[in-house]
């Protein structure tokens, strides 16, 4: 038997999709929550797979670090990397890919969740599904699709 947690994160981000046919292409922001389902087949002594608490911290600690309050940019979006590089402070996040909610899925799903959660010893969590909802009618769902 398969068993998941839900952890859910709010932040706010910019960003913009580069070569948008609309108003997405200009710089703009939202505030964003994401849920992160951890999944295991067996669970601890106190009958959990992980404590909330740790993944909570794992996950928020690096959205906090990397994505809230700043700007999420595609690495070939040369034009809008250059113009907010002029302002001090700054923070970028530069993504293999234009960041869309589907693209912010995936890059939590495929990249951030793997990393994160090998730093838990001595459980077996693998991230089954990310939700990034970009604000409360809208959201793109990325999902492991390993059994």
């Amino acid at each position: 038997m398969s068993l998941t947690i839900m952890r859910r994160i709010a932040f706010c981000a910019g960003h913009r999709l580069k070569d948008h046919e609309g108003k997405c292409a200009h710089l703009h922001g939202h505030n964003y929550v994401a849920e992160f389902y951890v999944s295991a087949d067996r669970t601890d002594a106190q009958g959990r797979i992980v404590d909330f608490a740790t993944v909570n911290r794992l996950f928020k600690d690096w959205i906090d670090s990397h994505w809230d309050h700043g700007f999420l940019l595609w690495d070939e979006d040369r034009e809008a990397i250059d113009a907010l590089r002029t302002v001090s402070p700054n923070k970028l996040f530069l993504m293999p890919y234009n960041p869309t909610a589907e693209n912010m899925a995936r890059y939590l799903l495929s990249d951030v969740g793997p990393y994160l959660l090998g730093q838990i010893v001595g459980y077996e969590l693998r991230l089954a599904r990310v939700v990034v909802w970009e604000n409360e009618n809208s959201f793109a769902e990325a999902s492991d699709n390993t059994p």
